[in-house]
């Protein structure tokens, strides 16, 4: 009976050993078809684990900028303005004592209050020379003026008669010839034109006229050029 026993016992301890391994040998299959399986077939997995593995993480964001320096102008009150000592607006944190400046004397010695620098003693103050304010000097007259013809025909002191020329007595024309003229500072007739007036009369009028003679026109005790008008007067009644 007892040889039944050990014999029962060696048969169940064997069976136990063969068991153990096999399942050992299954769950090491089973594990490693696990582990190959993922890297046969990529197609199985997940795409967006796939990404996660495949795509490199996104870069971090900037870092903010840096926020605007604001530049602080202190504005240093002027307290002396247009001579006079202004009021403070705000209270200082620190009293200072004002000084000015002494202003320089630009007189010298022996000149006049209020000189200019560089004057000599004894000059003269805003134009007084001798006490008495100086004058202007009087204007210059002007070179010419502009004189009507019955003026000028009173200053007359010299008039030869024109000489009628013999086809005009012929053709029995007469009348008034006008002539602008400019007389010299002299009285003498300096320049003729033509105005008016027959035509055949004209020559023989200007010819006479530049050998009258006028008392010089005065302006300011100045001789002066004089522009007027002319007047010729031919008649054969006479």
């Amino acid at each position: 009976m007892f040889d039944e026993l050990v014999e029962s016992t060696n048969k169940k301890k064997t069976h136990k050993v063969w068991s153990v391994w096999l399942s050992a040998a299954i769950q090491a299959l089973i594990l490693g078809i696990l582990i190959l399986l993922p890297l046969i077939y990529t197609s199985a997995l997940p795409k967006m684990l796939m990404s996660t593995f495949l795509t490199a993480p996104p870069p971090p964001p900037p870092p903010p900028p840096p926020p605007a320096v604001v530049k602080i102008i202190k504005v240093i009150p002027k307290l002396i303005q247009q001579g006079k000592l202004q009021a403070p607006t705000v209270i200082p944190k620190k009293i200072e004592m004002i000084k000015e400046e002494p202003q320089p004397d630009v007189g010298m010695v022996g000149g006049v209050p209020g000189g200019v620098p560089g004057g000599s003693a004894g000059g003269v103050l805003g134009g007084i020379i001798g006490g008495a304010p100086g004058l202007a000097p009087p204007p210059k007259p002007p070179e010419r003026v502009r004189i009507g013809g019955q003026v000028m025909a009173a200053r007359i002191v010299s008039q030869p008669l024109p000489v009628y020329p013999a086809i005009a007595k012929t053709a029995h024309i007469q009348g008034t010839v006008i002539l602008h003229g400019i007389i010299g500072k002299d009285g003498t007739v300096k320049e003729l034109q033509y105005i008016s007036g027959p035509p055949l009369l004209m020559h023989a009028a200007m010819d006479a006229v530049r050998q009258w003679r006028y008392t010089p026109y005065l302006l300011n005790t100045e001789p002066v050029e004089v522009d007027t008008t002319i007047q010729v007067i031919f008649n054969l009644g006479g």
